[in-house]
């Protein structure tokens, strides 16, 4: 994530729309992936000879501060067109969890364009991301069904609207002995299996996904039921990034793909507050420099969470079988970006 300034110097963040010093309202723009800076006059955004509105979920609920340009034909932000399916939002409560989904979902998605991925396919018109995220039983007793699944169809991805009341994520962390269990975590995975679909599934790259991850067309259920009744097999951490990646090949390639976004886009953050040097070479990231850069950062994040008495920022090991999955996910997407027009150049 940059370091994002408004007009007036001050430091502002990816989520604020009101800097607190000059009272300009700020608005992140998509297209630039920058913030944009307004004078505080009501329904006024102007900026660079183009005028903006707030997508129009900032105007209903204050839940958005990406903008529009003024006169699109949609209202809503590029992020927030995606959604297929909202929570009933009669509720404060509800508001509050589908605004936490919401500001995931839109650092998610500004990873994506900071990568140089395609947020929709042009060669797989069939696969198009979109996200519901629904309720059950456990957040509205109204409902009838008592359990949604997270997870990802054909690039719908759904998100249980519980997965944003935090007490409820912690237990279930705890009650499957997860490390790391977060709202952007969800996110990060389930956009992983709909890159696999658009980029590898029917793709020259799918020979190096079933020689590092495995055959893809292994019976899935049948594989989550032999992982949810028998323990992980010994020494699993060897090849796989987290127990639950050994269950089936997809879920291996997603949970890998999850963490490739929690270095790069944890390394870019440390880049633009140069806490660590840039990342390219000739050009270009080198994915092994990345890599060494990152277990030298993450002793570090971890050493300064243990000092405030929090658990470990990043509990988890990167051996080299792990390394050559992360690498062949860093050529997958330089790939895609190389084929754009870009530079290859992740994260800048």
């Amino acid at each position: 994530m940059r370091d994002f300034h408004c007009k007036c110097g001050n430091q502002v963040f990816f989520f604020n729309n009101q800097c607190l010093v000059c009272g300009r309202r700020l608005g992140f723009d998509s297209h630039t992936l920058s913030m944009r800076a307004f004078p505080d006059v009501e329904g006024w955004l102007h900026d660079d000879g183009q005028d903006y509105n707030y997508c129009q979920n900032y105007y209903d609920y204050n839940a958005c501060n990406w903008l529009v340009k003024k006169g699109a034909e949609n209202r809503y932000c590029l992020s927030c067109q995606l959604n297929r399916t909202v929570p009933d939002l009669v509720s404060v409560e509800n508001i509050s969890r589908w605004g936490k989904l919401e500001a995931a979902k839109r650092h998610v998605i500004y990873s994506l364009l900071n990568l140089g991925l395609p947020i929709q396919s042009v060669a797989n018109p069939q696969v198009r991301l979109a996200f519901e995220f629904l309720e059950d039983a456990r957040t509205n007793p109204a409902y009838a069904e008592s359990f949604v699944a997270t997870g990802h169809s054909s690039g719908l991805i759904t998100i249980n609207l519980a997965e944003a009341d935090d007490a409820y994520r912690e237990s279930v962390k705890e009650e499957l002995g997860e490390h790391y269990r977060t709202i952007l975590g969800h996110f990060r995975h389930e956009i992983g299996h709909y890159y696999y679909e658009i980029l590898v599934a029917n793709t020259p790259w799918r020979a190096g996904f079933e020689e590092l991850f495995g055959d893809p067309t292994v019976d899935y259920q049948q594989a989550l039921n032999n992982h949810y009744q028998n323990p992980p097999p010994d020494f699993w951490q060897d090849s796989y990034i987290s127990a639950y990646a050994v269950s089936h090949p997809l879920e291996d390639w997603a949970e890998t793909w999850a963490h490739y976004l929690h270095i790069f886009d944890t390394l870019d953050t440390a880049i633009h507050f140069k806490l660590v040097e840039p990342l390219q070479k000739n050009g270009r990231v080198d994915a092994e420099k990345a890599i060494d850069t990152w277990l030298d950062f993450a002793v570090k994040l971890n050493a300064l969470n243990r000092s405030m008495g929090l658990a470990d920022a990043y509990p988890f090991m990167i051996t080299p079988k792990i390394a050559d999955k992360l690498k062949f996910i860093h050529q997958v997407i330089e790939h895609q970006t190389i084929a754009k027009g870009g530079d290859g150049q992740t994260p800048q």
